[in-house]
């Protein structure tokens, strides 16, 4: 499900290069999108489910449905209401938050700027919703029913594809109803979700719960891990602020780039660090300390194996992937030379932004919050560090690398934390694991290389040639890996957990 709706996410971002490109109403666009994304992954995705999930765990293991259920009204209740006001004031004060998140529009572009704090007036709204969509979600994924709060992102990709076809002709400018888009996502995302909760009888009944011990208690973990869970976000975020100072067209070609680093991170990185919180928080309760380790060494290696060459393709190719899926309508050449660029400095920290998911999960399913934050204010202040040295030389691409910089830094941190603890050992076999893998990754990296045709090449071809040739790279690309495998003595079982 998080494969499909990734692969709609790709399909939204065709839409939308093809109808506004790295225009500067494109730009506005991101900007006011990015901003209640990035407090959604913060409030629900990030810091709330990671928060949540471990309590309600607990409660499941340890109490009855009836308590469960006070815990889900309570949170629902409280969630909700603090959510419904931080939405009042941003509507309010749009332009504000818009000077504070693109600096760059407010000191520069006075049309942009004025654009960009209308949508955000459109697009605020969608905090609310998704967040409570997510906690939605989080309560489904405790109860092992993962396919549904997956699926849900698909309902967003569908509703701006439809707003940018349909839509856009009847609003001036057409930029403007994909902000619409993100509104009417979040509403159709929320109630999509209810009646699935209806048949855990876990429906929400909304009341206020300040004081509920519960409630209390996932404050209590949310807090610190508000910063800790999302340090990449943070750090893109601080791209797009830094960017917005940069010439037109910058905070889009990083948008573009991100979007391909971030479909095998939402795919695979991401889901497995879903699947693992709630076991890795039974076992902590259970207090299985064996078992957490091995779950631990089993996600890890997942991440691997599919994280570094999902980087190395990315890196090779780079301009192609690009050209074949966005290459169209307002995008430009140079659009697509300079995203591929900052696309190869994701890339390169791709296999720490995965990381990062599954070894944070090893800390919050203890409930201990506090460590990753510190360890993500060190990453954070690394990046800024970077940030600053970087942007003069490299522009854009230097923002990019940045953050892949700090996150080798933050994902490594978390790792020697874990291991210092004795949560984290390495099981037998990873010395043979990362020899296979290191023989397949050259293997294929070697393929991809020779076969690839020149990046003007790519520009000049029409679009079935740019798919046939794409479908052609990643089977073989795809296929010696695989073969590599096997032949260095991976098999099917490997890839199983206990």
């Amino acid at each position: 499900m998080t494969m499909l709706s990734r692969v709609l996410g790709l399909a939204r971002d065709v839409v939308v290069a093809n109808y506004f490109g790295a225009s500067g109403s494109a730009d506005a666009f991101f900007v006011a999108f990015k901003i209640p994304n990035f407090l959604r992954r913060l409030f629900a995705e990030g810091a709330f489910a990671q928060a949540f999930v471990p309590v309600l765990s607990e409660y499941r293991t340890q109490k009855d449905l009836k308590a469960v259920q006070m815990l889900v009204n309570y949170v629902a209740g409280t969630l909700g209401s603090v959510l419904i006001a931080i939405t009042v004031l941003a509507v309010v004060g749009a332009p504000m938050l818009t000077a504070v998140f693109a600096p760059g529009f407010y000191m520069g572009d006075e049309g942009k700027f004025e654009l960009a704090a209308e949508m955000l007036r459109i697009t605020f709204p969608y905090l609310l919703l998704i967040s409570l969509t997510a906690f939605a979600g989080a309560v489904l994924n405790s109860y092992e029913r993962f396919a549904i709060p997956a699926f849900t992102p698909v309902l967003l990709n569908i509703s701006l594809i439809c707003s940018a076809i349909f839509l856009s002709p009847l609003f001036d400018p057409p930029v403007l109803a994909l902000a619409w888009g993100v509104m009417i996502a979040g509403v159709v995302q929320l109630v999509f979700q209810l009646p699935f909760m209806a048949q855990i009888h876990l429906l929400p009944r909304p009341k206020w719960g300040w004081n509920d011990p519960g409630v209390r208690r996932i404050m209590t973990l949310m807090l610190p891990a508000l910063f800790g869970v999302s340090v990449t976000q943070i750090n893109l975020l601080l791209d797009t602020v830094l960017a917005s100072f940069l010439q037109t067209g910058s905070v889009s070609w990083l948008y573009y780039s991100d979007r391909l680093a971030e479909l095998p991170l939402g795919v695979f990185g991401i889901a497995i660090a879903t699947v693992i919180l709630p076991s890795l928080s039974r076992k902590h309760a259970e207090q299985s300390s064996e078992h957490f380790s091995s779950t631990l060494n089993w996600a890890m290696q997942m991440v691997m194996l599919i994280g570094i060459p999902a980087a190395v393709a990315l890196f090779i190719l780079a301009e192609p992937m690009l050209v074949t899926l966005f290459h169209y309508g307002a995008l430009g050449d140079r659009d697509v030379m300079m995203a591929a660029m900052s696309l190869r400095a994701y890339a390169c920290g791709l296999l720490a932004f995965m990381l990062i998911k599954v070894l944070a999960t090893g800390y919050f399913s203890r409930q201990d919050t506090k460590t990753p934050v510190k360890i993500g204010i060190q990453a954070a202040a690394l990046n800024m560090v970077f940030n600053l040295l970087l942007i003069g030389p490299f522009a854009h691409v230097g923002l990019a690398a940045a953050t892949a910089m700090s996150a080798f830094l933050n994902a490594g941190l978390l790792l020697h934390g874990l291991i210092k603890t004795g949560l984290f050992s390495w099981s037998a076999g990873w010395l043979s694991s990362l020899l296979r893998m290191l023989a397949a990754n050259v293997a294929m990296g070697v393929s991809l290389y020779f076969m690839m045709d020149a990046p003007e090449n790519w520009l000049l071809m029409d679009l079935w040639q740019r798919v046939m040739n794409m479908a052609i790279l990643v089977t073989v690309g795809g296929g010696v890996y695989v073969l590599v495998l096997l032949i260095c003595g991976l098999r099917p079982n490997h890839l199983k957990h206990g």
